[in-house]
């Protein structure tokens, strides 16, 4: 699987979008005081922190380390942990998994639902918001064509990243077992931060995939010809705005499956 690495300074102060245009799915979650609640793919914490606030009994976990150590310096007293989505079990049910932007960058969602409804307790709630189909179709359309231009074959295959419909992932939750009881498709084009250099940025923190392995100027000169090309749609007013299309769903496990018991404890 394609790997980004994960710049946690980067994305703490450049990319606060991330976390700050949470609301509505805060809504949906509805937190309630003393629901133990699992964060999935919590990054440096700030969602962990809203969670905890609610006075949820909250978790968060990362599959990146960096992540995890930013977020336990930034709220010592909350519990995170490194773990991967794909393999990871609660010592303790949850009463409700969320997760924010995390579930397009993993490549086997399958696995990713298994483990979520294995952590889940008999009606507990899978609350979650991710890139869906067509999110930053021109921004990735953009980033192929220059790495085709400068002799990458097959840029898309660098690919990380994972944008289902709604039919193909509310199919993958009820195969698993869940009652999918929301699920939406919009658009949601985002501001990104620190002006000109918003497009910049994104590509490195979130591109850094299709970057590895060029020289620094090759990588500047990348960087630069995508700006040149998105200018025209995706700049306004001396700030770049992301493409972004999101997916949002609520799933709800019955009462009437067994929890399994594999996978490495969280």
């Amino acid at each position: 699987m394609p790997k980004n690495r994960w710049d946690a300074a980067l994305y703490q102060d450049k990319h606060a979008f991330v976390w700050q245009s949470v609301g509505d799915l805060f809504n949906l979650l509805s937190p309630q005081p003393g629901e133990r609640i699992l964060d999935l793919g919590c990054g440096t914490g700030q969602l962990t922190q809203a969670l905890a606030i609610a006075q949820a009994e909250v978790i968060g976990i990362d599959a990146a380390p960096t992540m995890i150590e930013q977020a336990r310096q930034n709220y010592p007293d909350l519990k995170f942990a490194v773990a991967d989505a794909r393999d990871f079990q609660a010592e303790q049910p949850f009463d409700a998994v969320f997760s924010n932007a995390v579930l397009h960058w993993i490549l086997e969602p399958d696995a990713v639902i298994r483990c979520i409804y294995d952590a889940l307790k008999p009606e507990g709630r899978f609350v979650a918001e991710f890139g869906g189909k067509g999110n930053i179709r021109a921004i990735a359309a953009s980033l192929y064509s220059v790495l085709s231009e400068i002799g990458c074959n097959s840029p898309e295959a660098l690919s990380p990243w994972y944008f289902p419909s709604i039919g193909e992932y509310a199919t993958l939750l009820e195969q698993q077992g869940f009652d999918v009881t929301y699920a939406v498709l919009f658009e949601r084009p985002t501001p990104l931060e620190d002006g000109d250099a918003g497009m910049a940025n994104w590509v490195r923190m979130f591109g850094s995939c299709f970057l590895d392995g060029l020289p620094a100027d090759t990588q500047t000169q990348v960087i630069q010809a995508v700006e040149h090309q998105l200018k025209p749609t995706l700049y306004r007013e001396g700030t770049w705005i992301a493409d972004y299309r999101r997916l949002r769903v609520v799933a709800i496990k019955p009462g009437n499956r067994e929890q399994g018991t594999e996978n490495s404890r969280l």
